[in-house]
Parts: C-alpha cells; sequence; structure tokens
C-alpha cells in the first residue's frame, strides 16, 4: 500500500526535476528549454559574469575571450572573439544553451549560431535594473532560481542604497572618456550613464543617437564638464586623462576632477556593475566638495 502512494510522487519528482523553462530574453524573444540547461556558452564577457551570479558557475562549459571575472571564468574554454567564432568548438562543447550578447556578436555570428539549433538568450542589459532581471531569468533557464533571486535582491539593495544617498544631489555634468586615440565616449542607451544618472551625474554627450559616439576634443572643451572619467592606461602611448591637462581653463582640469575608473566596473553590464556605481559615486561627491 505504502509502495503504490510513493510510486506516483516518487513520478511526479522525476517530471518536475526535468519540467520546461521560459523566459523572455532580452531582445522580447520567448526562450524555451525542455528541462534546465546543463551545458551553457557565454558569448560575451558581461554574459559570464551574469551567469556565475545567477549560481550558473558550474554549468558553464565555454565562453568568449576577455571572460576574465571571477577568477573560475578564466579556466574556461574560448570559442571565439567579438570578430570570429570557432564554430567547430562550440559543437564539441554540445551546449543547451548560448547566451549572446545582442548588439556586440555581430549579425553573422549570430545567425551562424542559430544555425545549431541550440536554444539562444539574446543579452542586451542597458539599464541597472535589468542587470537584476537578467540575473533572475538566466537562474530560471538553470534551474537555480533561488540562488539566483538572492543574488539580484542583494544588487538591487546596494543600487537602491546608493541612489537614495547620492541621487538627488546636486547635479554634476561629466564627460566619459571611454577610448583616447580617437576620442569615443558613450551615450544614455549603455548601462555607463545609467550609473551617472543614479550618482547625480549627467553626462554631457547622452542624447547622442550613437551609442559610442567619436566626439572632437573641442567639443568636450566647450561643454565644460565638471568631472572627466578616463579608464585606466593599458598602452603608455595613450595619454589618458593627461590629454586635458592643457586646457587649464577648464572646470574639470581647474578643481581636480579628473578620475580614473576601472571600465569593466561601468561600461561591462554585469553584477560588477554595483561595485562600479559604488566608486563613481564617491568620485562625484568628491567634485561636488570642490566647488
Amino acid at each position: 500500500m505504502m509502495k503504490s502512494r510513493l510510486l506516483p510522487l516518487l513520478a511526479f519528482a522525476a517530471g518536475s526535476a526535468h519540467a520546461a523553462v521560459s523566459v523572455v530574453d532580452d531582445a522580447g524573444r520567448k526562450v524555451v528549454l525542455e528541462r534546465p540547461a546543463q551545458r551553457v556558452i557565454s558569448m560575451a564577457p558581461h554574459v559570464t559574469e551574469l551567469l556565475f551570479a545567477a549560481g550558473g558557475g558550474g554549468k558553464v562549459v565555454g565562453a568568449m575571450n576577455y571572460s576574465d571575472y571571477p577568477q573560475a571564468a578564466r579556466s574556461l574554454p574560448l570559442v571565439g572573439s567579438n570578430s570570429q567564432i570557432d564554430m567547430e568548438r562550440v559543437l564539441a562543447l554540445k551546449p543547451d544553451l548560448l547566451v549572446v550578447w545582442h548588439s556586440g556578436n555581430t549579425p553573422r555570428q549570430i545567425a551562424q549560431l542559430e544555425s545549431l539549433g541550440v536554444p539562444i538568450f539574446r543579452s542586451e542589459p542597458k539599464r541597472l535594473e535589468q542587470v537584476a532581471s537578467s540575473i533572475e531569468r538566466l537562474g530560471v533557464l538553470l534551474g537555480a532560481e533561488a540562488s539566483a533571486q538572492a543574488a539580484a535582491g542583494g544588487y538591487r539593495a546596494r543600487i537602491a542604497a546608493l541612489g537614495e544617498r547620492y541621487g538627488k544631489r546636486s547635479p554634476v555634468t561629466v564627460f566619459y572618456q571611454v577610448w583616447d586615440q580617437p576620442l569615443y565616449t558613450l551615450n544614455d542607451e549603455q548601462i555607463a550613464s545609467d550609473i551617472i544618472r543614479l550618482c547625480g551625474g549627467r553626462n554631457i554627450f547622452g542624447a547622442l543617437k550613437v551609442v559610442a559616439p567619436q566626439v572632437g576634443v573641442e567639443a568636450v572643451v566647450e561643454r565644460d564638464p565638471e568631472a572627466i572619467l578616463a579608464g585606466k592606461r593599458y598602452d603608455p602611448a595613450n595619454p589618458g586623462l593627461a590629454l586635458w591637462k592643457p586646457f587649464q581653463g577648464m572646470t574639470a582640469v581647474k578643481r581636480g576632477n579628473l578620475f580614473t575608473v576601472d571600465g569593466d566596473l561601468l561600461s561591462r553590464p554585469g553584477p560588477r556593475t554595483a561595485q562600479g556605481a559604488a566608486q563613481l559615486c564617491e568620485q562625484l561627491e568628491s567634485a561636488r566638495q570642490r566647488r
């Protein structure tokens, strides 16, 4: 009698363990898996960070180049770069889910991956809240909802605390120098601008239509930002923040508001944006104190 009662329960439990899961990705497409993914390939560094944050690090079997965080990601087999994917390597890893960067992977690359018939999640977080949502949705696809929800909740709490503390402070106009030669910045469609807004800043080129527009030195000088941000110098030949030293009349230069930032923490739309936001908020607060 007891055995006959247990059998249906065991059958239900087994079925639940392999139940289909589905989410809507950042391109608005429904992604359906017959069961939670067991072998996932990440097609962008920020995707790798999101998958690990969602509790799926043990299920990531391959990654794109520059997937250098967390430390465990550095030992993953590489499947290519932003210019070329090794399709034979992808096939050899037998993935049951591919997570691509919707605007970062080329249309040709995505078409190649679609031809494999493996489910694809398109990732494109443009706002801080979308980072938390991405963690949760990937957690569903990985069968790791509990850990993903905990990670997303912690992330939201850190972002909310920063917004509460700095969001209503007096505005600081900001120029974010993404690249030196030629001079590139980012507009308001990129997550770095959302971080700047969170900290009470305003991106002076945020309204430009191109996500990563090239701008002229003269245009920056004319808009006279109160603070200038630039990434670390990896090539000694690049001027970095030293580019602005001759312009002593600029507000940012006069007041010493030339700040070095870790580009991975600001521009890479993953969980570490909370850390980057905390650092940037402190820098913009320093700018306010120098008025």
